[in-house]
């Protein structure tokens, strides 16, 4: 009789079965732990579809197969949203070299930076001037820069614990060297590589030549961290000293990609939209697998876990893979616009684009009361070792997104390593660790379960 009673309550549309917090995210921790899909899909990822860059062969076939894998899971909806994206691209390997003398070279690793023009089909050589930022130029002056390649030398500050903003506090020279320096006829620029180690590696990265006219435009090129320490000893031992290379790259038209998009409608309120995204492009140097094969993949998993440990969300859950973000923040720019022209309700978007490294929280981008709300269940992640929830920035991508009452989040890995791989050729799968990777995975999945489950605060 008792196990009979037991059995009516079980069944009774009265009778409230459900899982406390805690419980449901030791679920999505161990889901993710002992059998997740992320480290999986980024080995195919990294190494069968390889570098993603904007407009390439292997952009494509990862919104081919990214589309392909998210149908497999049984979302309720999946498609691929049309962006027109830019497509430059390298050519053969870049070439240079320190002259001493004439006939005396010291062969030195560059890479062109994204966006840049070629140098002559001969190359350029020309006398070195060193500068530590854009800053210089002005002192400086036409006379001391122009026909000679200005050297930015402005090393990330490692004092600073937060790596990103150490990159911050030298970026720019990168970004807007080219642009600056050929305001005082420099004949091109060569950039100290954005990386705290000090190897052979150049990295590449996004820069801009602004409103200038094409044909007043100069050659961009990134060193290695080592080459340019190198290359700053010898000039200040002889400022005579020349600096040759060689670069092929080419912008081309603008061409058509994707968006790869899939959902989970929410079975209380459709129309309020949860967005958990990375980005598909990748720089072409290596394969893209920390920035950011590895923030897509966490995202596809993101829905995976969702349904895989039971949870049916009460509002709709979207996974963005946004094209572009690395030269030009297209794919970002065109969800944002849509989602706008359907006027669309998204209360949260959350954005993993740091690295495949160990997690150690979020940084919110919201109001006060929302972020109340959000540090009651700070401890929820203490377990798992999650205790760093700040105010603060949350993704490009995502960022189109910002209105005044909803929530943007980025996810917080540990940093100390991530620049040693960004932009450069050792930015590949076997750099990334299956646990961190699943880690950060479970983390996102825990804070879209607990932002669906409460809402967030108007």
């Amino acid at each position: 009789m008792k196990n009979y009673t037991i059995l009516i309550l079980l069944l009774s549309p009265f009778f409230i079965f459900s899982q406390t917090d805690e419980e449901v995210i030791s679920d999505i921790y161990s889901n993710s732990l002992t059998d997740g899909q992320s480290y999986n899909w980024l080995d195919h990822l990294s190494n069968n579809i390889g570098s993603r860059l904007s407009g390439s062969l292997g952009a494509e076939k990862a919104v081919i197969w990214t589309k392909e894998e998210l149908e497999t899971l049984g979302l309720d909806k999946v498609w691929l949203q049309p962006v027109m994206v830019p497509k430059w691209v390298r050519g053969i390997p870049e070439f240079a070299y320190i002259e001493t003398s004439p006939g005396n070279t010291i062969k030195v690793n560059i890479c062109a930076l994204g966006g840049s023009i070629s140098t002559p089909s001969t190359g350029i050589k020309a006398k070195i001037i060193e500068v530590s930022g854009v800053e210089d130029l002005e002192e400086l002056g036409k006379d001391n820069i122009q026909g000679k390649i200005v050297f930015f030398n402005r090393p990330m500050n490692s004092s600073l614990i937060n790596t990103f903003e150490s990159y911050g506090g030298c970026v720019d020279q990168r970004y807007s060297g080219a642009m600056e320096a050929s305001k005082y006829g420099a004949a091109a620029v060569i950039v100290r590589s954005m990386n705290l180690r000090i190897d052979d590696l150049p990295h590449t990265g996004s820069m801009s030549y602004g409103d200038i006219n094409p044909e007043d435009r100069i050659p961009s090129a990134a060193i290695s961290t080592k080459h340019a320490d190198l290359l700053s000893s010898m000039v200040k031992l002889d400022n005579n000293i020349q600096f040759f290379f060689k670069q092929n790259c080419k912008q081309l038209k603008d061409v058509l990609s994707h968006n790869v998009i899939g959902e989970i409608t929410g079975s209380e309120f459709p129309n309020e939209y949860i967005v958990v995204g990375g980005h598909l492009d990748s720089w072409d140097l290596g394969d893209g697998a920390h920035d950011d094969g590895a923030g897509c993949v966490q995202s596809m998993e993101v829905l995976r876990l969702l349904k895989n440990t039971g949870i049916k969300p009460k509002r709709s859950i979207r996974v963005v893979l946004f094209m572009n973000e690395e030269n030009g923040l297209r794919g970002g720019n065109k969800y944002a616009e849509i989602a706008a022209q359907k006027s669309e309700n998204h209360i949260f978007a959350l954005e993993s684009d740091s690295g495949g490294f160990t997690p150690r929280g979020f940084y919110f981008d919201c109001n006060q009361s929302n972020f109340d709300q959000i540090l009651s269940w700070k401890n929820l992640f203490k377990p798992y070792l999650i205790h760093f929830f700040e105010l603060g920035g949350s993704g490009a991508d995502i960022g189109p997104l910002k209105t005044k009452t909803n929530v943007l989040s980025g996810l917080k890995p540990d940093s100390q390593r991530y620049f040693d791989y960004h932009h450069a050729p050792n930015d590949t799968f076997d750099a990334v660790n299956k646990r961190e990777l699943e880690l950060g995975a479970a983390t996102m999945t825990s804070l879209v379960y607990l932002i669906d489950k409460y809402g967030i605060k108007k």
